[in-house]
């Protein structure tokens, strides 16, 4: 069976399809990554063969016009606050640009199946031009079908229809999803557990890092976007009164000078270092919102643009973090609150007893 794995491209759009591709390939499937742009992680996608079908987008330019032909919602983006509108207003772009080549490709290559991600759409598209069934699969906490349906009903996506003269994207045959229900509620489709890759790190865990600490261990992630070096250091202030173990992860030369316990490390792979904390600090991707919630240890998510908000709030809400801001208070609660604790060993114990994707790969595979 041949199935292209479709992701747009940007950062963190295809690592979380990756570990389903691993597994249709490990049960000796053939699979096509179809993606571009910054999407590719640092340390590759292994034996799995790729296609760069975003030679021709720009995503630059498309997020430049979208902040100038829709500057209100492009303002709600920024502040986490833009709900659909936001994505609608870049991803409608997007996605009518990758059209054309994955309807090439699509038809080149006869896949049996296309699996997409909800911001991808335009994979759909193109198997509903040459009548092969597809398949969504979730990337982060929002509701993915929706998210899907917004795209397909903007203006470009319409129009990439008409060119290529396609009535309409059906449904998906199948849908999953990522998430764990108690976090985001229920949803009509099939649950598979997020795996967090190892990822590149060099020697892997450094011996300190993989020992008990005396205090607290709290690791602190390198922020993504206009927090990338704020967070470090509000949470290096913040630690000063408290008696715990600061770990930065990558922070800028200023605080990499940093000793006593403030404490460095470059890349490390989330999976492995996360046991060995006792609380973790970072931007409120949803990859590392999961990626503590799988390790069962209570986080601070700072709400920032996108879907980070809205992530933090959903941490809050569950009860296995705190949504906000980096004080000394918050982070004494991360460490000392054992109700934070509770609820994220709760949640690690539901992602656990979420099925594996290689426990998912015959229904996909039933579908050719």
């Amino acid at each position: 069976m041949r199935v292209l794995v479709v992701a747009a491209p940007l950062p963190g759009h295809l690592a979380p399809l990756l570990p389903f591709a691993h597994a249709l390939w490990d049960s000796g499937h053939e699979v096509l990554l179809a993606t571009g742009g910054e999407a590719l992680p640092p340390g590759g996608t292994g034996p799995l063969p790729w296609i760069d079908v975003a030679r021709n987008v720009r995503v630059g330019r498309l997020a430049a016009r979208s902040l100038v032909t829709h500057p209100v919602a492009a303002r709600a983006e920024l502040a986490g606050r833009g709900g659909d509108s936001g994505v609608r207003s870049l991803f409608g772009p997007v996605n009518e640009e990758l059209t054309d080549a994955l309807v090439t490709v699509a038809e080149q290559w006869r896949p049996d199946v296309v699996l997409y991600e909800p911001l991808a759409v335009a994979g759909a598209l193109a198997a509903a031009r040459h009548d092969v069934p597809a398949v969504l699969h979730e990337t982060a906490l929002y509701d993915g079908l929706a998210l899907a349906r917004a795209l397909v009903d903007t203006r470009p996506l319409r129009r990439a229809l008409v060119r290529h003269r396609v009535a309409a994207v059906p449904a998906p045959a199948i849908a999953l999803t990522i998430a764990p229900a108690s976090l985001v509620g229920a949803r009509d489709a099939l649950p598979v557990r997020p795996v967090h890759d190892a990822g590149p790190a060099a020697g892997g865990l450094p011996a300190w890092l993989r020992a008990p600490s005396e205090r607290p261990r709290v690791l602190v992630l390198r922020g993504g976007g206009p927090v990338r070096g704020d967070l470090q250091a509000s949470a290096v202030r913040a630690a000063a009164e408290l008696d715990c173990e600061v770990v930065l992860v990558r922070p800028p030369g200023r605080l990499a000078r940093r000793r006593g316990r403030v404490r460095s490390v470059g890349r490390v792979p989330l999976a492995e270092v996360l046991p060995h904390c006792a609380a973790v600090l970072h931007d409120a991707s949803a990859h590392r919102v999961l990626a503590a919630l799988a390790a069962g240890i209570p986080q601070l998510a700072l709400p920032g643009p996108g879907d980070r908000r809205r992530n933090a709030d959903l941490v809050e809400a569950r009860g296995g973090g705190i949504g906000g801001g980096v004080t000394t208070d918050a982070l004494r609660r991360l460490v000392h609150d054992g109700e934070l604790a509770a609820a994220s060993r709760e949640v690690r114990s539901e992602i656990t007893a979420m099925p594996p994707p290689q426990a998912r790969v015959d229904l996909i595979t039933a579908l050719a």
